[in-house]
Order: structure tokens, then C-alpha cells, then sequence
């Protein structure tokens, strides 16, 4: 299904120079891992307005986000980064993310669809209805140190109403930590156009070319679009009987309960990733017949929870006078490989942790 069209790609980059002592993070993947199933994975949020004012558009929001987000990124400029392979000390083939070295890709789209019939379509996550209003295209292994990892697509409706949608390689950042980069983000947009004397951003389409001049499709080139089913874990205390595969044994519990809770298997197989900090991201393909439930953790305070509860991401948005109409987010699903995303918070020993499972579609 196509709804609309792109009506520019734009890059955007941190506002400031990046300091050169900030470190980038180091992903370690065993070289028979490194495979389209690892590279494909990504997370998507979508936020969509109705029209607030007059004044208000999606032409006008895409301007302002440009600016407000190259003041963002300097804060956190690895998400204007890329992929390269480095070299290992061990066996893994590490890729590291060169920071501030792509940019983020700012979509904009028109279509001829109303906003109301658009959040009227029935199953439209599942049946890539959503995917039409937010960009991504496919990491490329042959490919890595050219391909985007962070997109953001602003889409206007024929009725004034505008969606905003993000996509984020899990790469490059796990979702927890792209949440709280939107709040900071959003926090700086508001500002920005509350403090501007200007009534229309330096980047304001319209202003700049004839819309309608430029056609394209809607999404970009990618393979993995529907949204996978996943369950999210919380652990905020200590885990018991802690061994060296601390982390397969607490990814076997979570399946296990996930399972329980959706009714589904997993598969044979899946991926595992662990963060242990913002530079060190580990990822690995485990089987499903090697986890042994007598040997999974102990753990106390294990609790599960949804998208929104964790992410807080129907509580943010770009216009404070204007609650969002809808608001959605996922992980997008890998036909025959599910995953595991484990993210600690600080010491594996004493820190909270939270656990991503996801199915495979």
C-alpha cells in the first residue's frame, strides 16, 4: 500500500563541532553472525496531530525539527553516526559507530489521505499501514559505512494533520535510550519555537520549492516491515546465582515467561544483544534447544510491562499546546529469528536492567 509521496530528504547534523574525546560505542558480533536478521533490526515510533491552529502544519514542524534537533544531537552525537568494521582482539568482527560522520535523514511526505481515515485503518501495524508514514531503508553489510541509521519522516494529511515518525537501527541505539533522547529533544523544540521571534523556520518548505514537484514512494527500501509482537521485562533488583551465562540464562527465563504470557514459541532461534554501557554492545545468535531451564536466574522483582508504560512515549510531544491524536511504537519483525535485547543500567550485580523479548513474525 502507498498513500503519498516524498517531497524531500534532508540531512541534519549536530549545530556544534563533536568533541573529539567522546568515546563512540564498540559493537562486537561473532563474524558468522553478522547477517541481515542483525543488521534489519529496528525500532519505529510514530506520534501523529491533528491540525491545532491556522498556523499549524507539517511543513511548518519538519522546520522547526530540523533546527531543534541539530541542538539535540550535540548532546548525543552517535546518533548522527555510522557503521564501520574495526579491528578485534578476539575472534568478533566489531564494527564501531563513527560519531557525528552520517547525519540524521529528515524525511517529508504529502498525501491525499485524511489523518481520521488513516488512524481508521483497521490493522494498519500490522498490515503496513504505518509503515507508509515513517523512513527507513535496509543497513547494507557490503554497504555499512554508507547506510543512514536514524531517519525522521514528518508526513502531511490532506486535512492539515501531520504525523511524525522515527526510525532508529537498534545499533545504534536501544529504545530506552532513544526515548529519553526525544524527551530531551522535545524539551529543546519547545523552547526553541517559544523563545524564536521568527513566525516560520530558515527551512520551511513551502517557502523554498513548489510542493508537488517531486515525486517518489513513500517508504523506503527495506525487507522487515511488520511490527513484531514483543514483550518488555523489568528487573529492579538483585539477580541470585550470577555465572558467566548470566545473561543466556536470563534471556531463557524471559522467553520462557513471554511464551507463557502470549501463548507463541519463539522459534529455534534467536539473537541476543547486551549493553553494558553507551559503548559496549555485544550481539550474538543463540538456539532456543541449548537453554536449559535449570539453569536460569534467580531473580527477584522480575515485573512485565508494555510500550507505553516504559517508554512514557504517549506523554511527550513536539507541540505543548497540541496532544498528540495517536501514538505508536514497535520493533519491526525478522521472518524466521526472534530477539532478545538486554539493556543494565550500570554493575550487572546491583543495577536495574530491562529485557526486550521479540518474535519472530
Amino acid at each position: 500500500m502507498s498513500i503519498g509521496s516524498i517531497v524531500s530528504i534532508q540531512t541534519v547534523v549536530p549545530i556544534r563541532p563533536t568533541d573529539p574525546i567522546i568515546n563512540s560505542c564498540r559493537i562486537s558480533v561473532p563474524p558468522q553472525n553478522l547477517d541481515p536478521n542483525i543488521l534489519g533490526r529496528q525500532f519505529h515510533l510514530i506520534i501523529c496531530y491533528n491540525k491545532a491552529s491556522d498556523e499549524d502544519s507539517g511543513w511548518l514542524m519538519a522546520g522547526w525539527i530540523k533546527e531543534s534537533l541539530s541542538i539535540a544531537l550535540c548532546e548525543l552525537p552517535m546518533l548522527a553516526g555510522r557503521l564501520r568494521p574495526c579491528e578485534s582482539q578476539d575472534s568478533d568482527r566489531d564494527l564501531q559507530i563513527v560519531l557525528n560522520d552520517s547525519g540524521v535523514r529528515l524525511v517529508e511526505a504529502i498525501t491525499e489521505m485524511k489523518l481520521a481515515d488513516f488512524l481508521d485503518l483497521e490493522g494498519k501495524k500490522e498490515a503496513e499501514g504505518e509503515v507508509e508514514v515513517v523512513f527507513w531503508e535496509d543497513v547494507l553489510e557490503h554497504n555499512l559505512q554508507f547506510s543512514p541509521l536514524f531517519y525522521v519522516q514528518v508526513t502531511n494529511f490532506s486535512c492539515g494533520g501531520y504525523s511524525i515518525g522515527i526510525s532508529c537501527s537498534l545499533l545504534l541505539a536501544d529504545p530506552f535510550a532513544l526515548t529519553g533522547f526525544l524527551k530531551r529533544w522535545i524539551n529543546i523544540h519547545n523552547t526553541l519555537v517559544s523563545l524564536t521571534n521568527a513566525s516560520k523556520p530558515i527551512c520551511y518548505l513551502p517557502k523554498l520549492r513548489k510542493l508537488g514537484s517531486s515525486k517518489a514512494f513513500l517508504s523506503g527500501i527495506n525487507t522487515n516491515t511488520y511490527a513484531a509482537q514483543s514483550v518488555i521485562f523489568k528487573i529492579p533488583t538483585t539477580i541470585l546465582n550470577l555465572d558467566k551465562n548470566v545473561y543466556k540464562n536470563l534471556a531463557g527465563l524471559c522467553i520462557d515467561v513471554a511464551e507463557r504470557k502470549i501463548g507463541r514459541k519463539m522459534g529455534s532461534r534467536f539473537s541476543l544483544s547486551v549493553k553494558k554501557s553507551h559503548e559496549v554492545l555485544k550481539v550474538e545468535k543463540c538456539s532456543t534447544e541449548c537453554l536449559n531451564e535449570k539453569t536460569f536466574c534467580t531473580v527477584n522483582g522480575l515485573t512485565c510491562t508494555g510500550w507505553d508504560d516504559v517508554l512514557g512515549a504517549d506523554e511527550t510531544w513536539f507541540n505543548e499546546e497540541n496532544k498528540p491524536a495517536y501514538v505508536s511504537c514497535w520493533m519491526n519483525s525478522i521472518s524466521d529469528e526472534g530477539s532478545v535485547m538486554i539493556i543494565v543500567a550500570g554493575d550487572v550485580e546491583t543495577s536495574a536492567m530491562q529485557i526486550i523479548v521479540t518474535f519472530p513474525n
